[in-house]
């Protein structure tokens, strides 16, 4: 418990020292938040032209369409707050050897390294999105069930998490490769399909997407639970799915560090 609080102070100190460094400079922080409502509403409006010729995609109608769109960007929101800012400079502390700062920390490297940095600007990007979540969901003729309701913030943390364990295990590459920043592209790249129905998918690809590269759950699940009810299969899949990646970036990049302070001493 009382490592807990001490991790939990670190943190919050953390926090103020990025808000405290993001208001100095107000202008970056506000276009921030334009680019990246921005982006969100091009994709809201390519859901409106699309359901202009369509009634349903892949069984999917509009308003389940713009409830999974904003689900995916509520998780990726979430995930850009704190977490992923900190992972995409993984690459460059190991290049200039400023990870050493970090080894020599009374706390755990891999707590450091993933929460040193805050993005207040996602904050409100955050929020957009679940006030989207909230009218998509308004618009849909079916009333949640209390299950639904209760596991749908679980199931978004979750997917927060399968976010975090397969883009640690990509930047921990960088300490056997002097490059791995180029794989941050490709991450951008391939995350998209999270915003995708799974039942677009078919054969190897969804099996692909959904359990070996789980981009399928960490948007379809949440929402096809807060829709549907408790799907066991999918519940069980996804909570197995974010438990095994999470062991395995860890695994990976204490392989990583273990290799890092051998190559420093």
């Amino acid at each position: 418990m009382s490592s807990l609080v001490r991790y939990g102070n670190i943190w919050l100190a953390q926090v103020r020292y990025s808000t405290v460094r993001e208001m100095m400079f107000k202008t970056n922080f506000i276009l921030w938040i334009v680019v990246e409502l921005a982006w969100f509403g091009l994709h809201l409006s390519f859901i409106q032209f699309l359901y202009l010729q369509v009634n349903t995609v892949a069984g999917w109608t509009k308003w389940e369409m713009v409830l999974l769109i904003s689900t995916n960007h509520l998780v990726q929101q979430i995930f850009q707050t704190f977490l992923m800012i900190n992972l995409t400079k993984l690459p460059e502390l190991i290049r200039n050897g400023k990870l050493d700062f970090f080894l020599a920390q009374p706390a755990p490297v891999q707590f450091l390294v993933s929460t040193r940095n805050f993005e207040p600007g996602s904050v409100v990007n955050t929020i957009v999105a679940v006030i989207v979540c909230i009218i998509a969901y308004a618009h849909l003729p079916m009333s949640a069930s209390l299950i639904g309701l209760l596991l749908f913030p679980m199931l978004v943390i979750f997917g927060v998490l399968i976010h975090y364990a397969m883009l640690l295990m990509l930047m921990s590459l960088a300490f056997w490769m002097t490059r791995a920043q180029g794989f941050i592209n490709a991450y951008y790249s391939v995350f998209q399909i999270a915003r995708l129905p799974r039942e677009a998918f078919h054969g190897v690809t969804r099996i692909i997407f959904t359990w070996a590269v789980p981009l399928l759950l960490i948007a379809n699940v949440p929402v096809r639970t807060l829709l549907d009810g408790m799907q066991g299969r999918d519940l069980v899949g996804m909570g197995a799915v974010t438990s095994l990646l999470l062991v395995s970036s860890t695994v990976v990049f204490q392989a990583g560090l273990r290799r890092y302070g051998s190559a420093s001493s």
